[in-house]
């Protein structure tokens, strides 16, 4: 199933462009945002790949020292067809010789010692380089946009990653969702897209009534940077700057049991999982937003916190395709 085109707040993309033409031109930097302790029972790996998937070489990580796929550690899912650097633990309990580790595409950057376990969302930031090409790259001046993006962040949609090839993860959250048993990984990808979905759709209104960037009566706000929500009963002018100043945001719900979603099949499957709901900040902030010059083309650099898509970032810019 197609994607809906969800609604931008910076108005229509000034031009079209391809990205991912080769992994250089997708350039993600995982920033932990911790120190180590020097101590413990982990081994944190810093490993740059290209053209590699995370759980792929998690297992590569797991087959080297002898460890179970599920003791290995990472913060997040780094894209496959782009060059990225990500940090990953794996239990010292065999003492593996990181010096020949031997995987096509993977460097190893860094090794420490670490006493807990690398868990999923630790990281503090990715950073992006992105090349976007195409005839008209270049001929439109992005100046003012970008200007407009760093001062009022972006719609924190959910990426088009999230929903599979053409939506075919929201069709495996119906066939979920009408009572097929799925293994779990695939239940997991299942209810994961049906929320991000419903997420997305919230969103959507907020940035076509443009209250996507401001605190209403009954909201919750997140704390910028941080999984920090709490209740807004009614707006006062501290709120209304803070928000204005980007150090809070409007968040919505993350469907789960006992929620009210739109799509009443999903409400039950929810319900009957016992899903926990959670939240999600309707504003992405973006730091650090530059432009520069590229051959064929142009090169945007940012930095986006935890669990950010950089295509929420792109859209807002240009109309983005990526080559086959």
């Amino acid at each position: 199933m197609s994607l809906p085109d969800w609604a931008r707040a910076h108005g229509s993309p000034l031009f079209a462009a391809t990205i991912r033409s080769s992994p250089a031109d997708f350039d993600v930097t995982e920033e932990l945002g911790y120190d180590f302790d020097g101590a413990g029972e982990h081994d944190f790996l810093y490993l740059e790949k290209t053209g590699t998937n995370t759980e792929w070489l998690a297992r590569q990580l797991a087959k080297f020292a002898g460890v179970a796929a599920k003791d290995v550690g990472y913060s997040g899912l780094k894209d496959r067809d782009a060059i990225t650097r990500q940090w990953f633990s794996v239990p010292r309990w065999h003492s593996a010789d990181w010096a020949s580790l031997d995987v096509d595409g993977v460097t190893v950057l860094d090794v420490q010692r670490h006493s807990k376990k690398l868990r999923r969302g630790a990281h503090k930031a990715n950073h992006f380089r992105i090349v976007l090409r195409g005839p008209e790259v270049g001929s439109v001046p992005i100046d003012e946009r970008l200007a407009s993006i760093s001062e009022q962040g972006v719609p924190n949609y959910f990426g088009p990653q999230r929903f599979g090839r053409e939506g075919a993860n929201l069709s495996l959250a119906d066939t979920w969702a009408r009572g097929k048993r799925l293994p779990r990984h695939k239940r997991s990808i299942a209810i994961s897209s049906a929320r991000s979905f419903l997420f997305n759709e919230v969103l959507h209104q907020r940035v076509l009534d443009g209250s996507w960037n401001r605190l209403l009566h009954g909201d919750i706000a997140n704390l910028d940077g941080t999984g920090s929500v709490f209740s807004i009963a009614e707006p006062d002018q501290e709120l209304e700057l803070r928000c204005r100043e980007l150090d809070i945001h409007p968040a919505a719900q993350l469907p789960g049991e006992g929620s009210d979603c739109r799509n009443e099949r999903w409400q039950k499957a929810f319900d009957k999982a016992r899903v926990k709901p959670g939240s999600r900040s309707l504003r992405l902030r973006v730091r650090d937003l530059q432009a520069h010059d590229a051959n064929d083309g142009i090169m945007l650099s940012f930095a986006l916190g935890r669990g950010a898509f950089a295509t929420s970032v792109l859209r807002e810019i240009a109309t983005i395709s990526t080559k086959p």
